[in-house]
């Protein structure tokens, strides 16, 4: 069959695409901007279709085969904007890891790659990946099926990552009289704290057979306010909890319901794992390797858009991108631009080996 090729997207397009993706700041339900900005460079750069969908996703197509392979991002950015800077071949920025270099990694290597005629590849930058909504993943979700999906997430450019936790989000809320404060009645934020008291115990009889890390249950409490309404006191706090695999959400909602006040469960979102051996496995390893590299698997506690497209393609997936995840949502957050190339390298010559 004949290759398919595009423009010749070379190392300064491709540094200058991610400059100008991370200046465009994009927190999530206003990325606008910014998927407007990648689907102009789309255009530029030789993609067959490049458009802003429903969802305000910046999807791009080269190719026309039978052979739908998708390259999910998202363009969608925690909540901050430090400024924008390039220091060293380091560049600083919001997003510049989590998640726009792994998206500029996909816009460059599938505008570079030559590819089969037999594939269509299509490039996503989905919106609200970092809201509990996944707005953008769920609906291409509905719009797609792939043969191969990859999910554009940091785990750095000689890394793989085959599974994400789960999730669950409670709201809890307790609204009362007051009561002296030389009483024994509690208070509202006593109760408020009894009750993450009472999520710790619950994680810590989860967690009490389990060593690994991926196989445990995590709990943070997120927020906690409270206050005084005339003669009536409230709480209310936030649980965010990452759930391993043996983990149903519906089932820790249920069990951490409190009959005394107000909980709201939503984000439920169970842990998905790929497959360690498929043809999308095998070609970025070999892929790494060619690149000088050694190639390892990883398992993130955190989740990504994977467990929501995962259970519904069903397909050989994973998560690649370069970048040092543990800068996510960091004032400090910066990639090197030197392992941004050696990334697009790399899933150039995974898509010319599909």
């Amino acid at each position: 069959m004949m290759p398919t090729t595009t423009h010749s997207i070379t190392d300064e397009i491709a540094e200058n695409l991610l400059h100008d993706l991370v200046a465009a700041a994009s927190p999530s339900t206003h990325e606008a901007d910014a998927s407007h900005l990648l689907v102009e460079w789309m255009r530029a750069n030789g993609y067959d279709e490049a458009f802003v969908d429903e969802a305000g996703n910046a999807v791009g197509v080269v190719g026309s085969g039978p052979r739908e392979v998708v390259l999910l991002g998202h363009i969608d950015t925690f909540s901050g904007n430090p400024p924008v800077r390039i220091e060293d071949r380091l560049l600083y920025g919001r997003g510049s890891v989590d998640a726009k270099g792994p998206l500029a990694t996909f816009a460059a290597a599938t505008g570079r790659a030559t590819l089969s005629e037999d594939v269509r590849v299509v490039v996503i930058g989905a919106v609200e990946e970092e809201a509990a909504s996944s707005k953008g993943a769920r609906f291409a979700a509905t719009q797609y099926q792939p043969e191969m999906c990859i999910i554009g997430e940091p785990s750095n450019w000689d890394r793989m990552t085959l599974g994400y936790k789960g999730r669950l989000l409670i709201d809890w809320r307790w609204d009362g009289p007051l009561a002296h404060s030389a009483g024994e009645a509690a208070s509202a934020p006593e109760r408020g704290f009894a009750y993450w008291q009472h999520i710790q115990e619950y994680v810590a009889q989860f967690n009490q057979d389990e060593e690994r890390i991926f196989g445990q249950l995590d709990a943070t409490l997120q927020a906690i306010n409270s206050g005084v309404d005339g003669a009536y006191g409230w709480c209310e706090l936030t649980v965010g909890f990452r759930l391993p695999p043996n983990a149903d959400p519906h089932t820790i909602a249920a069990d951490l319901a409190d009959e005394q006040a107000s909980t709201r469960a939503y984000g439920h979102e169970v842990a998905f794992l790929g497959e360690r051996d498929s043809l999308l496995a095998r070609a970025f390893r070999g892929a790494i390797r060619a690149n000088g590299g050694t190639p390892r698997f990883v398992h993130k506690t955190g989740t990504s858009d994977m467990n929501i497209v995962g259970p519904h393609w069903n397909c050989p997936i994973l998560a690649y991108g370069p970048g040092d995840s543990s800068l996510d949502h960091t004032p400090d957050e910066h990639i090197d631009l030197d392992e941004y190339l050696r990334a697009i390298d790399v899933l150039t010559a995974v898509l010319e080996r599909l």
